[in-house]
């Protein structure tokens, strides 16, 4: 009797063995999807990330890039890896935001000081503690890490250098209540417009600025319509997402989970460095084609905002407080 739950126990045992190696051994491809075009810091360090991966499993994992919304737009992405014919998606917060409220909070007006301070806060505990309610939300998608958007300035046709200079001033914003009344609150006319549009808008005089990071307004070509002036409010910070399909995690052992967690990390931190990088070099090439970065109070710029904050944060109140006191 003895004999036989042994021997039970050890076949049991062989079975789990076997089951656990079969875990280990799956190959897979993963199809990894970004909006931004190829070259872009977000793309390359995915890409980074996916060399590793290929690399540390001896070829049992690959990745496939799909830059440039080839595989549709965030939307369109985020559909497909919930049913899990993508993988690895770079998105942004809005994507997400209707099932995992707390990200909106980043989406605040000045709810970070500076690009070091956002840093912070998703390098810490609230980042990680948001990562994990992606991952525990019915969005289907594994929170693995955070990706740099920079900070977004105005950049308009007159000079601006405080909210008093903005009356009048039609510049286009997301579409997204919050960031339309952001601008109305700091002097402007907030208007809602899809990105693709602006150009024209900016050609035409319907709008008179918009705003955005250097990268972006250099190589959209906002910058040959007539707005020379980009004035450093940094109003908004918002960092993305990078997720993994839960289909695809599921199907990942506990050692293959623990390296994708390693390696999005690693491009968390890559991206930035590339993301830094990108802000340098645009920027010198906009002040080369006549933009000029003007200086502004931001103080002015935040207090005009409280009203916003009053009105979108009751529900983040103490998240607020946290990120406030993140150093």
């Amino acid at each position: 009797m003895t004999f036989r739950r042994t021997f039970v126990a050890s076949a049991v045992a062989a079975i789990a063995l076997c089951t656990s190696l079969g875990a280990q051994a799956q190959n897979m491809v993963l199809k990894a999807t970004d909006t931004h075009p190829a070259g872009y810091p977000t793309v390359v360090a995915v890409e980074s990330m996916g060399k590793k991966l290929e690399s540390a499993t001896n070829g049992r994992i690959k990745m496939q890039m799909f830059p440039g919304a080839v595989l549709g737009q965030e939307k369109e992405a985020v559909e497909q890896a919930q049913i899990g014919a993508i993988q690895i998606v770079r998105i942004s917060l809005g994507v997400v935001g209707p099932v995992v409220p707390d990200v909106d909070v980043f989406n605040m007006p000045f709810v970070f000081r500076d690009i070091p301070h956002m840093r912070a806060v998703i390098d810490g505990p609230i980042g990680a503690e948001l990562l994990d309610k992606v991952t525990a939300s019915p969005a289907r998608l594994v929170g693995l890490g955070w990706m740099d958007g920079g900070a977004r300035s105005l950049y308009t046709k007159k000079l601006v250098k405080t909210p008093a200079d903005l009356k009048g001033i039609k510049v286009r914003m997301m579409g997204n209540p919050l960031f339309v009344d952001t601008m109305n609150a700091m002097g402007g006319n907030g208007i809602s417009m899809a990105y693709g549009e602006v150009f024209s808008a900016l050609q035409t005089g319907v709008i008179d600025g918009a705003e955005n990071n250097p990268p972006s307004m250099f190589t959209s070509n906002h910058y040959t319509t007539g707005t020379k002036y980009y004035a450093q409010t940094n109003h908004l910070i918002i960092p993305e997402l990078l997720v993994m399909s839960k289909v695809a995690w599921d199907k990942l052992s506990a050692d293959d989970k623990s390296l994708v967690k390693k390696l999005a990390r690693e491009a968390q931190m890559e991206q930035r460095a590339l993301w830094d990088k990108s802000v340098e070099d645009y920027s010198a090439k906009l002040k080369a084609a006549g933009v000029e970065f003007v200086p502004v109070d931001q103080k002015l710029f935040f207090d005009a905002t409280a009203p916003v904050r009053a009105k979108y944060g009751t529900k983040f109140t103490d998240l607020m407080q946290r990120i406030a006191a993140t150093k």
